[in-house]
């Protein structure tokens, strides 16, 4: 008898990952202090990713909330989509 798993995983296509995406991934990480960077996967290829990124302000005893060089946003979310044909680097 063959387990769910099992037959994920023979059905499973192996991820593509070219010198493209990897330098897609390092420039949706290169400036980031805070968040995450979630990445779909679609038969085997990446296809979109997503980029949270948080900013963090000190409190500070005069009620001002903010670090130097941060600006007011506290969140920003964007995706990025592409294939390897388009890519942009």
């Amino acid at each position: 008898m063959v387990t769910r798993e099992e037959e994920a995983a023979q059905v499973a296509k192996p991820l593509k990952v070219d010198e493209v995406w990897l330098n897609r991934i390092a420039g949706q990480l290169d400036d980031m202090e805070f968040g995450s960077l979630h990445i779909v996967v679609h038969e085997g290829q990446i296809v979109q990713m997503e980029r949270t990124e948080r900013k963090r302000f000190e409190n500070t005893p005069s009620g001002s909330a903010s670090k130097p060089g941060n600006t007011a946003r506290s969140s920003s979310a964007r995706s990025v989509r592409g294939s390897n044909a388009s890519a942009k680097g």
